[in-house]
């Protein structure tokens, strides 16, 4: 398993340990991949702030995909980038048809924990390969999660697969979180996914300028840590929370987008 597949270990490590505190994030089955896994987490990675940080991202995308779901349970829903998480199952609503799409080693390992269905599959996916993308499965409307992805993708390669995602859908909506450019810069020394290997990250700053000529446009800007999820927090670990991950420095580090193309 490459350098960039071993980083699926540190959102795992981090929603399994926040789990097992029965705040922010309900996920037992984390816990369980976790305690077979057991892959030597360490440095920054083993952060209770990075753990608190992945467990309010998950919320987050799982109540996104939920409400998207809802308004509309007929459209395919790609989990790009998909690791070992349990969104799967960890919502409420279920569309006609779930995949998850990874990578090869990542997808060998993921089939011994989860079981394909009528309408839950896994896929190898590269999503910087436009070909395989084409073949991702036909649908009228396409939910797609981009969840700790984007940043291992130039800007180049996203552009190309939003392109491919446009033609081949009615309607788009997405997730996506996203380094900025200096987040991106910063990564290099501050970054858990080092502790892995990892040392080039790519960022986005003009989200319009990234869309220029596409028909899928920006939608809305989300918070990674909004109140109500910080709130769960408690004491000393409420408040360092809040100084470092709420205010504007965190966002011209990190922030989370909605794009989203219509079909009218």
């Amino acid at each position: 398993m490459n350098e960039v597949n071993r980083t699926l270990f540190i959102p795992l490590y981090g929603k399994a340990r926040v789990s097992k505190k029965n705040i922010i994030l309900s996920d037992p089955f984390a816990e369980k991949i976790w305690e077979k896994e057991a892959f030597p987490v360490k440095g920054k990675s083993a952060s209770k702030w990075l753990a608190y940080n992945m467990a309010m991202r998950a919320r987050i995308f799982d109540e996104w995909t939920d409400s998207m779901i809802e308004q509309d349970p007929d459209a395919l829903v790609l989990h790009i980038g998909c690791g070992l998480d349990s969104r799967c199952q960890r919502v409420k609503k279920h569309p006609k048809l779930w995949l998850d799409c990874d990578f090869p080693d990542v997808i060998s390992m993921r089939r011994n924990y989860y079981e394909e269905s009528s309408a839950y599959q896994m896929r190898e996916l590269n999503a910087s390969d436009t070909e395989q993308v084409k073949v991702l499965p036909d649908s009228d409307n396409v939910i797609v999660i981009l969840e700790g992805i984007s940043m291992y993708l130039t800007n180049g390669q996203i552009r190309a697969f939003l392109a491919v995602l446009q033609e081949k859908y009615k309607s788009v909506h997405i997730l996506m979180d996203i380094y900025t450019v200096f987040g991106a810069k910063a990564s290099k020394y501050k970054n858990p996914i080092n502790d892995v290997g990892v040392t080039t990250v790519y960022g986005i700053d003009d989200i319009d300028g990234l869309l220029e000529g596409l028909k899928i446009r920006f939608k809305a800007e989300h918070s990674l840590t909004p109140p109500e999820l910080v709130d769960e927090l408690q004491g000393f670990d409420k408040s360092f929370f809040k100084l470092m991950f709420t205010g504007k420095m965190y966002r011209k580090i990190y922030r989370l987008v909605e794009l989203e193309k219509l079909n009218v």
